[in-house]
């Protein structure tokens, strides 16, 4: 067979419901009867595109129009090339990418009227032209024109006569056109593409709105050794007798290790079973394929046609149910997963394969083994390139009819905060009724899952199908699984619609709380004896949007220690933004609203692990962590380490290990011999004897000494390099203290003050605060300025409990904060007094000098309008060696807020302090729930601007826990500048013992500034260097869909209690360091 395959532009789409149409069927368009959805198309196939084959990609003519009647009749005899409101177009590719309507987001909701089946009236249509001539060595065969996929809907012409029709974003469609060709050519292919169709409404996924058959079935024996080839091959042939050859070659190498012939008299399926001896499984650890060859041979051997040979790679493995639990090869997996939409910032849904294979190179080498296709098949390349690699994959049906969930819970003002569950009983079954439980449905509901399995299902990747997402539950499903178990017995079924799993294989749930996810596991389908018979794993969790996801290593925990949850597939892996030039010049990733289109979702399609260039966030460098396989802790003098791979040993990595006196020096180092450790065994291994002497050291004044081991692959893979690191394990050895300033006495010290005014004179430095407020509003060493007056609030340090509102703070926290007023405090003064301390004397010139001074104020910071705040004391010492301590005391009063986003300090430093070094967790940014992936270290930044996290929406970013401490220098000036460390209360100077770490942020944009940005070409520098100096930071959460922020890592209002926290600043060069 020949054939013409073209993927044509995917333009997308969305979702159904209860029918609404008066018309009798026969009088509706195609694309408004959910019945016919193909029309004169070639039963579906594996997808294997013959070599034999005229790639139709590339330049069109196009026209586009508002709607169907105003399109161009492709019957008619006119050129349209050369035709009015005709130009030329990329296939594939979006039209609303290259200048013709505008993309469209929503997340759930329909952006039509909901009236299933029938679409608006005002429906986008873009007609494509091209011709080809036929090549003569196809003349004598079969011809097919293959679309790969087209948003929504479309019909198809060749040669002014009309081929069929088909709809199905996501699936191929096949038409025999032999008998349309013109030999001699040319030969006109005509596309006429609908934006909305009957099949927008079972497309309501999560993104922008865009517009030889064989089957290769391995098994395994009782002992997961031997296995068994089953092949059936349906023949299409007008040979009267021929040969059918199917070998079975290794790879790499392609030596053959089986043979299998068959004769063939007629059309038809042939159906053969080939024993294969042990030959290597295949799993997602170890992606060991094989090539299976299947030629057409005249008798006596001399090969058909050209098209007559089809090679496609396999991998032995076996998919079952076993104790319960989804396994692979007799043994149970867990799924460390993402969720995936095909995406590409400039292409949209047009993705080039080898964007493709960046995305999947980059989850190998982040410790992702598991995929789920998104909410439809992804690009058929896409699973060549798993199986190579080595991923579990789910893959979806292009079905979802979230928006009939708006259209149902709206009226019924079913409020977004209410529990999941109850918010499911209330619409669910109501929305159901629109297509998923309509036996006018069926038919379509079938065709889209026949459509994937029939595609795809010659790939080992592929485990599991899913019957859709997010499309509640009908017969419908019911019909769709008892298909796919006929057309496919060797894979699973999954769906989370189906709540108690009556048409799946497993339980799956979206986003709940990891205490949640437990009670599931030890109640959902589990027999009076403990006993069940399918596991539980989250298709949907810990939401990535922004400055996330919090709370990974929770549920992590739980994975590994309730051995019915199986792991689950993050939301999601890439930011769907567009790139937009504006008139302005301003460049930037767009999101719903940027185009104009309402009603919109807004920032909910930036949602990645990766941003919407598919670089890494600090959410996926947090998962890389959370993920690795290989787990170790400390016990007495060992070192145990657990092996998490389900079927790989640790053989392929390397073992090495460093102890660090953090501030000085390398004390030990080498290579840590590892026994052999089986997947899922622990073993233990002596600390090596030149680390295990520094575990003995008592002096408290040493610096701290931390213990790293890292794991790294010995040889390079198809994902990776040689050394790539894939786990690393960090350990406390000394708990030493930290090397800071010890600035030598500089002189005594002197103060003058004035009804607004104080001023504290050292040796070489002043300090200066203001009275009529209480705070600090200069200071300033060896003629270089240290602090500045922030040009809001006048004050060069002053308390702060706000912060830039995080994506996951929208849902809940930020309006609970706006209620108390929490972004809008004040501050009002009580009281302040300055005073010398310890000793003084008379100068020369009859002034008072002294060993320290000390200014305490006392001021309420309390909002506007409401009857709560925080009574500081404030008590700032300054040293004769020019170093400032600080201590504040806060106590909570009124009608308080039970949490705020942060406690500490904001203060206002010159811009030229730009180079940046600390000792504490890092390079990244870390918060509470989300800082495994930050090692303890000495860091450095050369300038402020390497520590701002770019998230495509700007939101609170780049704090840095376990600070111990900072500095904030002039690169240009000998590295003069700022230490900041935190300090212990009531302790006005280091050298009380005590060594406790903070948090830091540094930035060159206010709050107000990043809080109001909607991109990042919209933020503006200060003309300063910005800093916060936390007591305490809350977590990150994953509010935006799904859990907030654990109760422990909030910052809670103690209105019982007072705050006690302090820190210590100096001058700092880096040339006396």
């Amino acid at each position: 067979m020949s054939q013409l395959p073209t993927r044509a532009a995917p333009f997308q789409l969305g979702n159904t419901g209860p029918q609404a149409a008066n018309m009798a069927a026969k009088d509706l368009p195609d694309y408004c009867n959910e019945k016919v959805f193909r029309r004169n198309t070639l039963p579906p196939r594996s997808h294997n595109l013959d070599t034999a084959r005229l790639s139709l990609n590339g330049q069109w003519n196009f026209h586009y129009a508002s709607n169907p009647s105003k399109s161009p009749d492709p019957t008619a005899n006119t050129s349209h090339a050369a035709s009015e409101g005709w130009t030329t177009i990329q296939v594939p590719g979006h039209w609303q990418l290259q200048g013709h309507g505008r993309p469209h987001y929503t997340n759930v909701q329909y952006p039509f009227p909901v009236c299933p089946p029938m679409v608006p009236s005002e429906n986008p249509t873009g007609t494509y032209s091209r011709s080809f001539f036929l090549p003569e060595s196809f003349h004598d065969y079969q011809v097919r024109l293959r679309f790969d996929g087209v948003d929504s809907a479309y019909h198809v012409w060749v040669n002014k006569k009309e081929v069929g029709y088909a709809q199905g974003s996501r699936n191929p469609a096949e038409w025999d056109i032999t008998k349309l060709l013109d030999t001699e050519g040319p030969n006109e292919v005509i596309v006429k593409v609908y934006q909305w169709s009957d099949g927008s409404y079972i497309e309501d996924q999560d993104q922008w709105w865009l517009s030889g058959k064989q089957f290769l079935r391995t098994d395994l024996d009782a002992e997961y050794r031997d296995a068994i080839l089953h092949a059936t091959i349906d023949v299409f042939t007008t040979v009267d007798l021929a040969d059918l050859a199917v070998i079975v070659r290794t790879l790499p190498g392609e030596d053959t290790i089986a043979v299998v012939n068959q004769e063939v008299r007629s059309t038809g399926s042939i159906e053969l079973s080939i024993p294969i001896t042990n030959p290597k499984k295949w799993t997602a650890e170890t992606p060991n394929l094989y090539l299976v060859e299947i030629q057409f041979n005249r008798l006596g051997g001399v090969p058909i046609t050209f098209s007559a040979v089809v090679r496609q790679k396999i991998g032995f493995r076996k998919v079952e149910l076993k104790n319960g639990l989804i396994s692979v090869n007799g043994q149970p997996i867990q799924f460390r997963g993402v969720n995936r939409h095909d995406h590409h910032p400039v292409f949209g849904r047009a993705v080039p394969v080898d964007f493709i294979r960046k995305d999947l190179l980059l989850m190998k080498r982040h410790n992702i083994n598991a995929l789920r296709c998104s909410h439809y098949p992804s690009h058929p390349k896409l699973f060549d390139i798993a199986d190579e690699l080595g991923l579990w994959v789910i893959d979806e049906a292009d079905l979802e009819c979230h928006g009939f969930y708006d259209a149902v819970a709206r009226p019924q003002d079913i409020p977004e905060e209410m529990d999941y569950e109850e918010r499911k009983k209330l619409a669910f079954g109501k929305a159901a009724e629109y297509t998923s439980n309509n036996p006018s449905w069926k038919a379509a509901y079938l065709d889209r899952m026949e459509q994937m399995i029939h595609r795809d299902k010659n790939h080992p990747s592929i485990i599991i199908w899913s019957l859709g997402n997010e499309a509640f539950y009908g017969q419908n499903h019911k019909a769709m699984y008892t298909l796919a178990t006929h057309l496919d017995p060797g894979r699973l079924v999954h769906y989370e619609g189906d709540a108690q799993a009556e048409s799946a294989d497993m339980y799956s749930f979206m986003y709940p709380t990891v205490d949640k996810l437990i009670e599931l596991a030890n109640t959902r389908g589990v027999k009076p004896d403990g006993t069940y018979q399918k596991p539980v794993i989250l298709c949907e969790y810990a939401h990535a949007m922004g400055n996330g996801p919090g709370g990974l290593e929770d549920y992590q925990h739980a994975f590994r220690t309730h051995p019915r949850l199986q792991g689950g597939f993050i939301w999601e892996w890439a930011n769907h933004g567009l790139f937009k030039r504006d008139s302005d010049g301003k460049q930037y990733y767009a999101y719903g609203g940027d185009f104009g289109d309402t009603p919109n979702d807004g920032t909910f399609v930036m949602d990645g692990l990766v941003n919407s260039a598919h670089q890494p966030t600090p959410g996926l460098v947090e998962l890389k962590k959370v993920f690795q396989p290989v787990a170790v802790t400390v016990e007495g003098d060992e070192l145990v380490i657990s092996n998490l791979y389900d079927f790989s040993d640790l053989n392929h990595l390397s073992a090495t290990y460093k102890a660090e006196r953090l501030e000085i020096s390398v004390v030990a180092s080498g290579i840590l011999n590892l026994p052999h450790i089986p997947a899922g065994e622990t073993v233990r291994v002596a600390i090596p004897e030149d680390v295990h002497v520094w575990r003995k050291r008592k002096d408290s004044h040493q610096p701290h000494v931390y213990l790293t081991i890292s794991f790294a692959l010995r040889m390079p893979t198809t994902w990776a390099a040689l050394g790539h690191e894939v786990a690393w394990f960090q350990h406390h050895l000394f708990n030493g203290h930290s090397m800071g300033p010890h600035a030598e006495d500089g002189g005594w010290l002197s103060f003058e003050t004035t009804r607004t005014e104080a001023v504290i004179t050292g040796h070489g430095f002043t300090c200066v605060f203001d009275k009529t407020s209480g705070y600090i509003t200069s200071w300033t060493h060896a003629g270089q300025k240290l602090l500045q007056p922030d040009p809001t609030t006048g004050a060069a340090i002053m308390p702060s409990f706000w912060r830039p509102p995080t994506d996951n703070d929208q849902a809940l926290s930020v309006p609970y904060w706006k209620r108390f007023g929490v972004d809008t405090m004040t501050s009002q003064l009580r009281s302040v007094s300055v005073a010398g301390g310890d000793y003084y004397c008379v100068g020369e010139n009859g002034k008072k000098i002294f060993r320290k001074v000390i200014v305490t104020s006392t001021v309420f910071l309390a909002p506007p309008v409401l009857d709560w705040g925080y009574h500081a004391t404030i008590t700032y010492t300054i040293e004769m060696s020019g170093n400032l301590s600080i201590a504040v005391t806060l106590k909570a009063t009124g009608y308080a807020p039970e949490h705020v986003p942060r406690i500490g300090l904001n203060l206002c430093l010159p811009r030229q302090l730009d180079k940046v070094k600390w000792h504490g967790l890092g390079p990244g940014e870390s918060y509470p729930d989300k800082r495994s992936a930050q090692r303890v270290g000495i860091w450095t930044a050369e300038s402020v601007s390497e520590l701002h996290t770019p998230y495509d929406v700007p939101q609170e970013n780049g704090n840095r826990m376990g600070t111990r401490w900072v500095t904030i220098v002039n690169p240009y000036s000998g590295g003069s500048g700022l230490f900041a460390e935190p300090g212990i209360y009531g302790y006005g100077n280091r050298d009380s013992g005590l060594d406790v770490p903070c948090n830091f942020a540094v930035s060159r944009y206010s709050t107000k500034t990043i809080q109001d940005a909607k991109h990042p070409c919209d933020l503006v520098e200060e003309n300063a260097t910005l800093l916060r100096l936390d007591h305490k930071v809350a977590g990150v959460g994953t509010a935006a869909c799904g859990p907030g922020v654990r109760e422990d890592l909030l910052v809670k209002v103690d209105r019982e209690k007072e705050v006690k926290f302090a820190f210590n600043l100096g001058p700092w060069s880096e040339v006396d360091a």
